[in-house]
């Protein structure tokens, strides 16, 4: 099913949105809860459709339940040595969507130490997502940002 901009959606294991923006390759940009979030067509469903199914009419396997998350498997980390800085944003874009979508509240993304170059586009990307509430240098280690979803 195609959504258009305007249309009450719920993202599977989030809630409900409102679809935003129409992408390529079948992906929208949905805002929910305050935020914005890009999520594939198949992590989506009409929030009409979903009212007008009474649950007792609703099948006994739950095994493809829309509520179920969709990454449970999706990392907590990501690695961005010997990626240029348009490669380490785009694969920022998508592991921070991934990690949302598993619903982790912390995620790591090693950067590296030596250039700053990776850094410092990491934490500009950061500065414009609303979905990162905060994020920080680790302590422990330099080459690593720290990232509060």
């Amino acid at each position: 099913m195609t959504f258009a901009p305007g249309d009450e959606v719920h993202v599977a294991a989030l809630g409900k949105g409102v679809v935003r923006e129409v992408r390529n390759g079948g992906r929208y940009l949905v805002e929910l809860k305050g935020r914005s979030i890009v999520a594939d067509e198949a992590q989506l469903s009409a929030v009409s459709q979903r009212k007008r199914q009474p649950l007792a009419d609703a099948p006994a396997s739950t095994t493809g339940a829309p509520d179920a998350p969709i990454r449970s498997d999706a990392s907590t980390s990501l690695d961005l040595h010997g990626m240029s800085v348009d490669e380490a944003v785009a694969a920022l874009d998508a592991f921070l969507n991934d990690a949302l979508l598993a619903g982790h509240a912390e995620v790591r993304v090693i950067h590296g130490r030596s250039g700053g170059r990776l850094r410092a586009a990491v934490h500009a990307q950061l500065k414009r997502l609303s979905v990162v509430s905060a994020f920080r240098l680790d302590p422990a280690d330099a080459g690593v940002t720290i990232v509060a979803l």
